[in-house]
């Protein structure tokens, strides 16, 4: 499996597939993947008939052996074809002239010191390669040409400038872009290559952290790491494929610690052939990290000007470092790590010393949140625990300060660690242990470190002594009762109890307001602590009131207006106070009840039907959540509420994207959950159920059937099982998914989550032939409330289905369903409603009243590739001689791929390709692709003609109307 080259690869298949002379300049550094796509590329071709030939230079000091690459591709064409067939494809039937390439083919005739048997050689290699290219396609792949000799420069040069026009014959040369300093010989050679017609030049770029991701998936047998590991093998790798193999490969890959023996030897090649003097300098910019300032260099070298410069050019020069503004960066992280690694115990401990004192010296050098940083770093490295405890501390408040939660938390874990090596370290930084701990669990709760800040948690709790400190002791069982629900965790309501009974009634406290707001939140949703919810509730509001506490009062505020929202129906009105409430909180800098009006404004409108208005609102807070360094956390939330809404609509794959972005961040428990559920949402409609079986089995064992949960997270993903099980013709077994929400399990029987899932339990009833639990979901379906036209919209859904199920076939029930979904316009909905409403008119005998709808039914299903829908509009079509041609469809299919009607629906916003990039979460160069394919399938010459041709035939009208 060939992993984030698809791209490169179909640019490939394409050019080839052209069936002309062509060359192909493949260009990337060292491990990026050339050889496996060139292997991969030359598998396809010889199975679509083609003879593949491969050569590689070879690195023989400082010029190869000359035509070596062509001596390979002979010598395996001898194999292939013997000595006999290749004089065959010769002038005259003689090979002679080749023997200065392989002996096998005889002595070559004439001078060879003169210009006309170099002439005489190049013209038969020609020769060869067009009468083999006119028997079958013919690949020569030429690799690792920046080893090339002066010779073999030339013949490929030759070639490619007197091939075009011949026959397929596809010349195929890689390099290695990190071995072409500035006066390599091929830097030319490749720019004047690149203007001659029938050339094209592909570079192949590091992975991307999905990518690594897949690759790490792949290398273990598809089990799925820890996003952490993958995070940090990502982080050393940087993306190249051969980095990543190596370190998973290695004793120590997945811990982080030394590099295998054969990575660091290959990474050090190129260092140890530098002076001495320029690898004394790289020694001491390795203990720097992997980019260094030239004034600090210099600081630490100790060298002047002149000296340090003339040490540095080679190294720059080899492309061991590359400049970056006013300092050095190296090429890659992992030769920093190779080198610094190399370094001997006591160089490693002055060389970190060195940085410190520097540092201390001359605060000008970094700015100052990367200097405390930095100087946290090169005390612990120096192994001075004194200044390594102090500049950590220093360094916890200034990350913070610019919300770069994750770094804050790790020098907070630092300074704990450092804490009991170090006598008197309360007085060192002038807080206790347990402050540094509130820190961490705080910064835990910001970074979803989630296990770790219960750990903190509790470890304080254990410290503490309630009686003597309650007021502590609550604030730290609030905190960690908060993590503790966010997986989902029973003990968590337990906590934010004793948080409430510790948390001293007077005075009126912000802590206690701000307990009671926890607890009244958490423990809303659940039928039996409605009234304990509403006490605290009331309690808390008056505190925040009577304390000035704005940001809890919002809390609070967002919260009544959440329960007016349900009280009232008034929709407009909640968004309303909702609008005010954000106001608010930015303007008093209140990011928790920010972020909460975000979520709720987006639910809302979602909720209501309003599903483009919830797109753009979490949009718009997963951007603050961004900026606040909150991405991780409230950011992944909000991607639920985006990719729900792009579920609504239709726009399953850039849900799909934004669902695995999210994932991919390694969000806390009950989230991930329902990320998951989502995903097998789409995965179930378009019948993909290798998907969507681990991915339910995930929510489930995500959210558990015993943990704390609301009728959010479990009845969404006892639904999705049913439909799985449908899926699978197992309609008794989808039946008995749904009870769990029959059965309610402590939970408020919702209606926008609990109506949807009585839906697929009428449906599996009509699969099974069996009404009997009808009777029990029409008792939990009677007395709910319904909430704007989503819900009535789904309880019409539940009436006609249930209906049919007990054999009752009302087309205007369905009609009526129909209109309900086409309004909302949600397209999955409404092809499923037109499939039952064209099959109860076909079975009253009406096909000219069922064939307009299947043929609608079917273009949706088709254009949202849910497979299992369009079959079955495919077979009541064939059972009621239904004719479903696309050329008669409402919307012409026009060859466009679900990717490809996505992207050109973004044109037709007037998007560009930057923006489709971002919306889709792929490179501008992928989008770029994509609307160059849909203008040739359209056949149009602009993106405006490509818009105007989208509204010209309705193509997105399934989508909008």
């Amino acid at each position: 499996m060939i992993i984030g080259r698809s791209t490169e690869l179909d640019r490939l298949d394409a050019v080839f597939g052209e069936g002309r002379a062509a060359a192909v300049l493949v260009g990337g550094e060292a491990g990026v993947g050339k050889t496996r796509l060139i292997r991969e590329f030359g598998g396809r071709a010889e199975r679509a008939g083609a003879r593949v030939l491969v050569g590689g230079c070879l690195e023989l000091g400082t010029d190869g052996l000359p035509f070596a690459p062509f001596t390979a591709a002979l010598r395996q064409l001898v194999r292939e074809i013997g000595v006999a067939g290749v004089a065959e494809l010769m002038p005259g039937g003689s090979t002679s002239g080749l023997g200065r390439l392989l002996p096998e083919f005889g002595e070559a005739e004439g001078d060879p010191a003169s210009g006309e048997a170099r002439v005489r050689l190049f013209e038969l290699v020609r020769t060869l390669l067009e009468r083999l290219a006119a028997d079958h396609p013919l690949v020569l792949v030429v690799e690792d040409a920046h080893w090339a000799d002066r010779s073999t420069r030339d013949l490929l040069t030759f070639l490619i400038r007197n091939l075009y026009g011949s026959g397929p014959l596809l010349l195929v040369v890689t390099y290695r872009t990190d071995e072409l300093h500035r006066s390599h010989p091929l830097r030319p050679l490749l720019t004047e290559l690149n203007r001659v017609e029938g050339v094209e030049r592909l570079e192949l770029s590091r992975l991307g952290r999905a990518e690594v991701a897949e690759l790490v998936s792949s290398i273990h047998g598809g089990e799925s790491l820890l996003p952490r590991l993958v995070d940090d093998i990502f982080s050393r790798s940087e993306g190249n494929p051969l980095f990543v193999e190596a370190l998973l490969g290695s004793a120590d890959g997945m811990s982080g610690d030394e590099l295998p023996d054969s990575l660091r030897d290959l990474l050090l090649a190129g260092v140890q052939r530098l002076p001495d003097e320029t690898q004394d300098i790289l020694r001491v910019a390795s203990a720097g990290g992997a980019r260094i300032e030239h004034r600090l260099l210099a600081a630490v070298a100790g060298l002047d000007e002149s000296t340090l410069t003339r040490g540095l050019r080679p190294a720059v020069a080899a492309n061991v470092l590359v400049v970056e503004g006013d300092g050095y960066a190296f090429r890659h992280a992992l030769i920093r790590e190779a080198i610094h690694d190399d370094l001997l115990p006591g160089e490693h401990t002055r060389l970190h010393a060195r940085y410190a004192e520097a540092l201390e010296a001359d605060p000008g050098l970094m700015p100052e949140r990367e200097r405390m940083v930095e100087l946290a770093h090169h005390w612990y490295s120096a192994h001075d625990q004194h200044w390594a405890l102090i500049s950590a501390w220093q360094a916890v408040a200034a990350t913070r300060e610019s919300l770069a939660y994750a770094e804050s938390l790790q020098m907070a874990a630092r300074v704990l660690e450092l804490w009991e090596k170090v006598p008197d370290a309360a007085e060192h930084i002038h807080v206790s242990r347990l402050d540094v701990l509130s820190e961490a669990i705080e910064l835990c709760d910001h970074g979803s470190e989630t296990e770790l800040g219960i750990k903190f948690a509790t470890s304080a709790l254990k410290e503490l002594d309630e009686t003597a400190e309650p007021m502590r002791a609550a604030l730290f069982y609030e905190q960690r009762g908060r993590l503790r629900l966010r997986l989902g965790r029973q003990e968590g309501l337990d906590d934010l109890r004793a948080a409430g009974r510790l948390a001293p009634a007077d005075p009126p406290s912000k802590e206690r307001a701000k307990i009671l707001a926890t607890l009244a939140i958490q423990l809303d949703g659940l039928r039996e602590t409605e009234e304990e919810s509403r006490k605290a509730g009331e309690e808390g509001v008056l505190i925040a009131r009577a304390v000035g506490d704005i940001e809890t009062e919002l809390q609070f505020k967002l919260r009544l207006g959440w329960l007016n929202l349900f009280r009232d129906d008034d929709v407009d009105q909640a968004l309303a106070n909702n609008e005010e409430a954000t106001r608010e909180a930015r303007r008093v800098g209140a990011f928790q009840p920010l972020v909460r009006a975000h979520i709720n404004g987006s639910d809302v409108m979602e909720g209501y039907g309003r599903s483009e208005d919830a797109i753009e609102r979490a949009r718009a807070g997963m951007a603050e959540t961004e900026a606040l360094g909150l991405g991780r956390t409230w950011g992944t939330f909000l991607a639920l509420n985006l990719a729900e809404p792009m579920i609504s609509l239709g726009r399953w794959d850039e849900a799909l994207a934004v669902i695995d972005k999210a994932l991919a961040r390694d969000p806390y428990g009950l989230v991930k959950a329902s990320l998951h559920y989502l995903r097998a949402e789409v995965a179930v409609a378009r019948g993909d159920l290798e998907m969507a079986t681990p991915a339910i089995a995930a929510a489930r064992r995500l959210i558990g059937r015993g943990a704390v949960t609301k009728a959010q997270d479990f009845f969404p993903v006892c639904r999705i099982e049913a439909e799985l099980l449908l899926a699978q013709d197992r309609p008794a077994a989808a039946i008995e998914a749904i009870r769990p929400v029959l059965d309610g399990h402590g939970l408020r029987a919702e209606t926008r989550y609990g109506l949807p899932a009585m839906v697929t339990g009428a449906l599996a009833c009509t699969e099974a032939g069996d009404p009997a639990p009808l009777a029990e979901m029409r008792d939990w379906v009677a007395p709910l409330r319904l909430y704007g036209p989503v819900q009535k919209a789904d309880l019409l859904t539940f009436n006609a289905e249930a209906a049919l199920a007990e054999g009752t076939n009302d087309p205007a029930a369905w009609q009526e369903v129909v209109a309900a979904w086409d309004t909302l316009g949600r397209p999955y909905q409404l092809a499923r409603a037109l499939l039952r409403a064209a099959a109860a008119e076909a079975v009253a005998g009406r096909r000219d009243q069922a064939e307009p709808m299947l043929r609608r039914a079917a273009d949706i299903a088709h254009r949202l590739g849910a497979a299992p829908l369009t079959r079955k509009i495919d077979d009541l079509a064939r059972r009621s001689r239904i004719a479903l041609d696309p050329a008669a469809s409402a919307v012409p299919r026009l060859g466009l791929t679900p990717r490809e009607e996505e992207v050109l629906r973004l044109v037709a916003e007037g998007r560009s390709n930057r923006e489709i990039a971002d919306a889709l979460f792929i490179s501008t160069k992928t989008a770029s692709v994509h609307v160059s394919n849909i203008l040739a399938k359209l056949g149009v010459s602009g993106r405006g003609e490509a818009a105007a041709t989208a509204h010209r035939l309705h193509l997105f009208d399934a989508y909008d109307s």
